[in-house]
């Protein structure tokens, strides 16, 4: 398959060795600026919002593609399908969406990888068929500000998306009082209230901190990667930058989205999923369990 802004060869290549591509370009500096004002300014209405909260949960930065115009366009921009497609083939799903802001004294992320995404809930909220196996999703992580390691930039293990050492299927409880209050090696680096090393396959295990890679990018590029590619970031050790980016998550649309339940559950937060719903980014959808969303929520259009 060949489009516009397909992913080259060599790019592909490097890709399934490596497990993550770029950092690729997509907005101008001047766009960039742009977007972001308008990005923060449609945040903080929640009338369409997917879920509804009356509290602080990251949740609220849930799928926001959803009824922010800017995001919506953000994840069907060609730049990013033609590319996603070059790995998982013609028909995508977006199935979420999230912001992921790192305030100046936040705490990194702890190593990780998500399979099924079950790590938080304890039920996956992604399966592939049965024919395939392996799972995941791939991740495209824009940065709307500049990253660096100073203010929380990501980290990838090249090569360590073809075995997962964590079992999602553990018991991970949320714990709001470890939030930004874990260290390790010396470094302030959690997850959000969770402790992934609840979940290692091995409990003696630990990350080979020298083959680690930093991904520091300028505002308005963006890094794809497998969401079973080892990853973490940084804290952000600077007075005054705030790091802020968003991810957007990809699968085949034969993949089936949050199986056998109407509800979504994180971070210590129970959320509806009643008007949530999968964007086909292209091709045709082939999971009809799966609730198709055909514009964004302000439209209230469903197929």
């Amino acid at each position: 398959m060949s489009n516009k802004f397909s992913m080259t060869a060599e790019e592909l290549e490097s890709f399934r060795k490596k497990g993550f591509a770029g950092p690729f370009d997509l907005y101008e500096a001047d766009d960039i600026i742009a977007k972001y004002k308008n990005i923060r300014a449609g945040l903080f209405n929640r009338e369409y919002a997917a879920y509804d909260l009356e509290n602080t949960s990251l949740i609220a930065g849930y799928d926001r593609h959803l009824d922010v115009d800017e995001l919506t366009e953000h994840v069907m921009r060609r730049e990013i399908v033609d590319k996603i497609q070059s790995i998982l083939g013609p028909d995508l799903i977006c199935w979420r969406s999230e912001m992921f802001p790192k305030y100046p004294g936040d705490e990194g992320t702890d190593w990780h990888q998500a399979d099924t995404f079950a790590h938080a809930s304890g039920k996956p909220q992604i399966v592939w068929p049965m024919n395939d196996d392996f799972g995941g999703a791939v991740t495209v992580w824009t940065a709307l500000t500049d990253v660096t390691e100073a203010n929380g930039c990501l980290r990838f293990m090249p090569g360590t998306h073809e075995e997962m050492v964590y079992d999602e299927s553990k018991e991970m409880k949320y714990n709001p009082e470890e939030v930004n209050r874990i260290e390790k090696e010396g470094v302030k680096r959690g997850f959000f209230g969770y402790d992934y090393r609840n979940l290692q396959k091995d409990p003696d295990f630990q990350p080979d901190e020298s083959k680690a890679v930093s991904i520091e990018m300028k505002a308005g590029q963006f890094v794809i990667f497998w969401s079973t590619l080892m990853h973490s970031s940084l804290p952000n050790i600077t007075e005054n930058q705030t790091r802020m980016a968003v991810t957007a998550r990809y699968v085949p649309s034969a993949v089936q989205v949050y199986p056998d339940t109407d509800t979504v559950e994180e971070y210590g937060s129970i959320m509806s999923l009643d008007k949530y719903g999968v964007v086909l980014a292209s091709g045709k959808n082939n999971c009809q369990s799966n609730r198709l969303v055909e514009q964004n929520i302000r439209g209230k259009a469903f197929a």
